[in-house]
């Protein structure tokens, strides 16, 4: 009996153990601050510039030293909606919070922009420099020249709607030539960012009034015919989500 207390005391003492190293590990640093910034689409059009904007929030969390399984790693939590573009004459074009190559590209394009640090505080030392540059940044058409080499885009995916009453009808619109969806004379401006303090836009519901309704029923908005997603086309990955965060909240 003596020896059975012996190993339930050494038990608990490895469960309160194990319990401190999980909360030390998971702690989150406070270097990383909730921040807004406004995104903007202009565009060019026979009509003159055709501009829509939207205030996406990110909240950066960063894992301990310790967690586990990924120690360090960052996460960014993302509130706010796409931008719409209304073209005229029923046309639309939709900003995702997406790119083309990353699903959090709405989390990352603000401090992918800013100087990047080396060192100890290296994460600090960026976020802070981020959040005093206050004036519009204008997004490249890559982030690197590595990028540009791959072929991979700084900009938000750029989609439309044949019908926009049927989500099973949008199509990818090319940045580099936006006259081929939207007719001679329309073509990209320019897309910026900016820190500030406005709140989140909503509302996006009230335009795509399927939103909600068919992400409760769907993933993605187009079928990709294909059981694989690595064999789907880029479109069929675009889901409601990428329209809103907050559609279920």
């Amino acid at each position: 009996m003596q020896q059975f207390g012996q190993i339930t005391r050494r038990m608990s003492g490895w469960v309160m153990l194990c319990l401190a190293l999980a909360v030390a590990g998971c702690s989150l640093t406070d270097q990383t601050p909730v921040y807004r910034y406004r995104l903007t689409v202009e565009v060019d059009t026979p009509d003159g510039v055709k501009t829509g904007s939207s205030v996406i929030e990110v909240d950066t969390e960063v894992a301990g030293g310790y967690s586990i399984p990924t120690p360090g790693r960052v996460t960014n939590r993302v509130r706010g909606e796409a931008v719409t573009v209304d073209l005229g004459e029923g046309r639309v074009l939709f900003a995702l919070l997406r790119s083309e190559a990353d699903i959090d590209w709405a989390g990352r394009v603000m401090y992918r922009l800013s100087p990047q640090y080396a060192g100890e505080n290296a994460l600090r030392d960026g976020y802070r420099n981020m959040l005093r540059h206050r004036p519009e940044r204008t997004v490249p058409r890559h982030f690197s020249r590595a990028d540009q080499v791959n072929k991979r885009s700084a900009y938000p995916m750029l989609v439309t709607f044949r019908d926009i009453d049927d989500p099973t009808s949008v199509e990818e619109a090319d940045p580099d030539d936006l006259a081929a969806t939207f007719g001679e004379g329309v073509s990209l401006k320019r897309i910026t960012v900016q820190i500030t303090d406005d709140p989140v836009t909503s509302g996006i519901g009230q335009r795509l009034g399927w939103l909600e309704a068919h992400g409760r029923d769907h993933a993605r908005l187009k079928p990709s015919g294909s059981r694989y997603l690595d064999e789907a086309q880029l479109i069929n990955l675009v889901t409601p989500g990428d329209f809103s965060t907050e559609l279920y909240r």
